[in-house]
């Protein structure tokens, strides 16, 4: 754990190696403590929770958001230690802008989180799809994570090292219909991240992916245009209960779930996972579950 240095009167002074100092630290909690981290896409949904996981294990937060007035207010609710930055990651210098300004007001970078993202509209068919979406979800889901990667990526590199999350989809690995486009975005970020881990190894930057799935957010109906609210009600019970249908795990996932596992990848629990992809499924990506036995009828 550490090393004994002998001192002038013979006794020996045990030193703690500052990674053994690390793992203490995140076994007690506020493992993120004193650590500078970004988060795209904070203002809501995934992104709020991601952002007030890290504010309560002790990190400096900056987070951005098109959304400026929910944004904002996040950000005066939790504190000085969280900062809000009007961001459009469909523009990348903005993306830029919001990484640099982590640096300006905390003075390095330890933790990049990649959560915006959009859906795209849903299609009946790849028939039916005039790919007018295309264009749109490709800059948000695909090119911003790449922006994102890269400018944290030159702050770290000077800083030595830190950890870089990238949030796909469940859709990214598994196979379906309906919004092609969004499927193909989230399963190029994973292909990306892997690219990204071995490229950046050498500077002690990890990179690794994290895929929800069936985790109730506002993302299922914002993909059901040009319905009225009673036919977005009707499609995002249709939606979940085929979702039900493919998971093992009987609950719905939930916002603290997908919170806690960034973390995870974020801090020193995961030290030597870079390249990786952790479903957060309730199971989705190994498999259908089993039918369900009916109960014998009472004789």
């Amino acid at each position: 754990m550490g090393a004994a240095d002998a001192q002038p009167d013979g006794r020996l002074s045990h030193t703690l190696d500052l990674s053994v100092v690390h793992r203490l630290t995140a076994l007690m909690g506020n493992e993120l403590s004193a650590r500078t981290a970004v988060v795209t896409g904070g203002a809501s949904g995934l992104g709020a929770g991601i952002v007030g996981r890290f504010l309560e294990d002790g990190a400096n937060v900056v987070f951005g958001d098109v959304d400026t007035d929910r944004g904002q207010a996040l950000a005066d609710r939790h504190g000085e230690r969280a900062v809000f930055v009007a961001t459009d990651v469909a523009q990348t210098e903005q993306v830029t802008r919001l990484v640099d300004a982590a640096v300006e007001r905390f003075g390095a970078l330890h933790v990049m989180v990649n959560n915006a993202g959009v859906s795209g509209k849903m299609h009946r068919s790849l028939l039916d799809d005039d790919l007018g979406d295309f264009e749109r979800v490709m800059a948000i889901n695909v090119k911003a994570v790449m922006a994102g990667t890269r400018d944290a990526a030159r702050h770290m590199a000077e800083g030595g090292g830190g950890s870089i999350v990238n949030l796909t989809s469940i859709g990214g690995i598994q196979a379906g219909g309906g919004v092609m486009t969004y499927r193909a975005s989230k399963a190029a970020i994973i292909h990306f991240t892997k690219c990204a881990a071995i490229e950046l190894a050498p500077h002690e930057i990890r990179v690794n992916c994290l895929a929800p799935g069936h985790i109730r957010t506002g993302i299922v109906a914002s993909s059901a245009h040009g319905m009225d609210a009673e036919r977005v009600a009707k499609f995002e019970a249709g939606i979940r209960a085929q979702m039900r249908a493919d998971r093992p795990l009987e609950r719905e996932g939930t916002v603290d779930d997908v919170a806690e596992a960034v973390l995870f990848l974020a801090g020193d629990r995961s030290p030597y996972i870079t390249g990786t992809v952790l479903p957060v499924d309730g199971g989705t990506a190994a498999g259908k579950p089993n039918p369900k036995k009916s109960k014998p009828a009472d004789s």
